[in-house]
């Protein structure tokens, strides 16, 4: 049940508070939050009831933040997962956009941001003790190891089932936050909560997590299922593993475009992933993808707004341009990010690859020498595929990425668009595949002709050098003999002819 607190006295008490207190600050302060709760307590409502301001009657837009509070006195065994405090300016959702608008004579309730989503769905989430966890991990060896990010260490670890029962432990990947990471807490608070909503099977599953305030500081990690193929990145760029083939390079991107399909439109909330990249698409024994990492995954805008501004964060290479410039995010951020993890599938080649030539560091500019309709566009192609792949789809597919990185993001597709866009290309990939398979003649023509071409560039570079060598040595001999020339003439002595 709701109770609209609209009594002359709350607002009287609340600009007294803001009076004596100096509420000056756009940021949340805690006396001013403890005063109105002790108000409310005074009006004798019962505990365990919701209560939603108006605030459009206040001049106080730190309110936002406090747009509805419970009493938090229920036992824990009530819930599966404990609650997880978050400010609304926090990086992880827009808590201060969102609030219920409301008046004497009734109310419209925006949609439920995440940490309310969170709430009512109660995610049964495991919590383990740091001890489980240290165990688990063999006190975080080095040995087992297998992944570091800006937010801490990944380890491969072995845990208990939950209910007990079986002999087999279970596999899992224990992320363990770094103290000094560029990710914090509020990161960890983020990832538990959307972790704790999603549910798709492109997505990483959350087991649990440890949250534990000691004497040698803070402890947070998050436990997620093990994914055995590591990630895509690692497939893709690492020689140490083998080469991809192009049926499952389709079956890898399409699930990826799915992941990000569902978390754009599949929830009553949008949320955007803002760190789409290779490295965050996992793989599981399958190699189907699995979307992890969302300690920057944030609220898209609101109904009437079109974009959320927020701090610039990300990973170089990946974000959008427009975000970059303006702070504006919006769906359209994260297809950017799918439009260049697309050609770094056909290409086999980082978006940023600072050892290679100037010309061929930056992806997105190289690729723009292979249009997908030029007869070049081969040469775009990974040469781990060894041309078996199908050059049809091929195209189109860079097609498709281009439309994805079309600078205006008005004119992007929408994720769902690119999902049905990859499923018809695979379909007629798949019905085709014999005829559109590269010819291996055709391609050793082109690169045959590409090497010939760079030859004679090289050899008109070699004889220009040469030449350019010999006019300076001609003027130095030039110069030696006036020199000479005017020693002679010093001395009286007749120049020989």
């Amino acid at each position: 049940m709701i109770e609209y607190l609209v009594k002359d006295r709350f607002f009287k008490a609340l600009q007294e508070t803001e009076r004596k207190l100096s509420f000056n600050s756009p940021k949340p302060n805690p006396l001013l939050l403890e005063r109105i709760v002790k108000q409310v307590k005074n009006w004798g409502f019962s505990s365990g009831r919701r209560f939603v301001f108006v605030l459009s009657c206040f001049k106080f837009p730190a309110m936002k933040c406090f747009h509805y509070f419970k009493d938090k006195s229920r036992s824990k065994g009530q819930r599966s997962a404990p609650e997880l405090k978050q400010d609304g300016k926090s990086g992880g959702f827009s808590g201060p956009d969102r609030f219920t608008k409301s008046s004497c004579s009734g109310s419209v309730a925006s949609p439920r941001s995440i940490p309310e989503l969170y709430e009512a769905k109660a995610p049964d989430l495991r919590v383990f003790s740091f001890l489980e966890l240290k165990q688990a991990t063999r006190d975080f060896s080095l040995q087992l190891k297998i992944g570091e990010g800006g937010f801490g260490s990944v380890y491969k670890g072995t845990i208990t089932p939950a209910d007990g029962k079986g002999d087999e432990p279970m596999v899992v990947a224990i992320k363990k936050l770094n103290k000094n990471g560029l990710q914090g807490h509020k990161q960890w608070v983020a990832e538990v909560q959307f972790l704790g909503v999603v549910e798709h099977p492109n997505l990483v599953k959350l087991i649990g997590y440890c949250a534990v305030d000691g004497e040698r500081g803070i402890q947070r990690l998050l436990v997620y299922e093990f994914m055995q193929n590591k990630s895509l990145e690692d497939h893709l760029f690492r020689r140490v593993f083998p080469p991809l083939s192009w049926k499952t390079r389709l079956q890898i991107i399409l699930g990826a475009a799915q992941g990000l399909a569902y978390l754009h439109e599949g929830l009553e909330v949008q949320i955007i992933y803002r760190d789409f990249k290779a490295s965050n698409v996992l793989l599981d024994e399958k190699f189907n993808p699995k979307l992890s990492d969302f300690g920057l995954a944030r609220e898209g805008p609101m109904a009437g707004r079109t974009h959320v501004s927020t701090a610039v964060v990300g990973t170089y290479g990946y974000a959008a341009p427009d975000y970059i410039e303006t702070g504006h995010l919006t769906d359209k951020s994260d297809v950017w990010s799918f439009g260049v993890v697309l050609y770094e599938m056909l290409s086999g080649r980082r978006s940023l690859e600072r050892g290679r030539p100037k010309s061929e560091q930056k992806l997105l500019d190289w690729v723009k020498q292979f249009p997908a309709d030029g007869k070049k566009f081969i040469l775009l192609m990974d040469p781990r595929l060894e041309n078996q792949y199908s050059t049809g789809a091929a195209r189109e597919i860079a097609k498709l990425a281009d439309t994805c990185l079309v600078k205006s993001q008005k004119q992007r597709p929408k994720m769902n668009e690119v999902v049905e866009r990859l499923k018809q290309i695979i379909q007629s990939s798949e019905e085709g595949n014999a005829e559109e398979t590269e010819s291996p003649l055709e391609g050793s023509e082109i690169q045959s002709d590409e090497r010939e071409e760079n030859s004679n560039n090289r050899a008109s570079e070699s004889w220009k050098r040469r030449m350019a060598h010999l006019a300076k040595l001609g003027e130095h001999v030039e110069g030696a003999s006036r020199r000479k020339l005017m020693m002679l003439q010093r001395a009286k002595v007749p120049a020989l002819h």
